[in-house]
């Protein structure tokens, strides 16, 4: 007898089960977005007469920690112990020492470059990011975008320049001469790192995509790996700091710990998306982020939006319809 399969009744399941799946990474996407968002207000919300009263670097150390311990939880509650009972191998868990050593680099850069140029400008100029991002990953991964999404990755950059300069005083040149705050300014030694910063965080959203996807582990376990070369190499980066600055947890407050929790999230979050999306995805994130960025810090902080700020909010619009149309 032939059974003939009941088209009506599995096609609303599958239907279904697509529409959960996107809501799910739509859920996914919302969270990160709100966590990157959130990152400077809440930041600005721990100075102290201006001044950041914890250490930045004994904050990245308890993140990379936090995001070891709920990877370690994970496996174990996923019934994935009896891979920590295998023998490591060198050549499965060297490869991620690389994206360690590559955001400690970046870390590093980002404090280095505030001496060769002014905040406004690092977030202008690092935008160019996206550029590098882009080109690594259809480099190195081999996948080809189309002239409409290398079209829908320039808008998304623009986006990120208009967005900076929305938010800067550049009316009267007089009355901002008047002021002592920091001038518009960057060095050839700034443009120079800020290059190489841009390229290192390209390259590392790549490589790690690349490792994430290339060996057939559980992600907790992959993440495992990650965050032991994350606590080691950024630990021994803050403890030579610490000796000279602040205490490792002197100045850490409520919302420090809530930082520190939203910040290990994100990096959890993230690593689902490099493993089953993609990291041009991560650059949408990171620009939407931007705009709740400015929301709260007006809701948060009373600082002023100018009309001009819906430009960026169109482009970013318009970029992801063009990208993942």
């Amino acid at each position: 007898m032939i059974v003939i399969p009941n088209v009506a009744s599995s096609s609303p399941s599958r239907t279904r089960r697509h529409w959960v799946k996107r809501m799910q990474w739509g859920a996914l996407f919302g969270l990160m977005i709100l966590i990157y968002g959130s990152h400077a207000p809440l930041i600005s919300l721990t100075k102290v007469d201006g001044q950041i009263p914890f250490n930045p670097s004994s904050c990245v150390v308890m993140i990379e920690f936090t995001k070891l311990l709920i990877s370690l939880a994970t496996l174990v509650l996923t019934g994935g112990t009896s891979a920590l009972q295998a023998p490591l191998c060198v050549v499965r868990v060297a490869p991620y020492m690389v994206p360690a050593l590559l955001y400690a680099l970046n870390n590093n850069l980002v404090v280095l470059m505030q001496a060769f140029m002014d905040p406004s400008s690092y977030q202008v100029l690092s935008n160019l990011k996206i550029a590098s991002t882009a080109l690594l990953y259809s480099l190195c991964l081999g996948k080809r975008l189309r002239l409409v999404q290398w079209v829908a990755l320039g808008l998304l950059m623009a986006a990120g320049v208009c967005h900076t300069y929305s938010s800067l005083d550049l009316g009267n040149p007089a009355s901002a001469e008047a002021e002592e705050g920091p001038r518009l300014h960057v060095t050839a030694w700034g443009l120079f790192l800020v290059l190489v910063y841009c390229f290192v965080s390209g390259l590392a959203a790549v490589y790690t995509e690349r490792v994430l996807k290339s060996q057939k582990l559980p992600l907790s376990l992959q993440n495992l790996y990650l965050y032991v070369f994350g606590v080691a190499i950024n630990g021994l980066s803050s403890f030579s700091i610490v000796a000279h600055e602040k205490s490792f947890l002197e100045g850490y407050s409520g919302v420090v710990w809530l930082i520190i929790a939203g910040q290990a999230a994100n990096g959890l979050l993230m690593s689902v998306v490099l493993k089953h999306g993609s990291g041009i995805t991560r650059l949408f994130v990171i620009s939407c982020s931007m705009l709740v960025n400015a929301l709260l810090s007006w809701g948060i902080l009373g600082l002023q939006l100018t009309p001009f700020f819906l430009l960026p909010v169109s482009m970013i619009g318009l970029a992801a319809y063009l990208y993942y149309r």
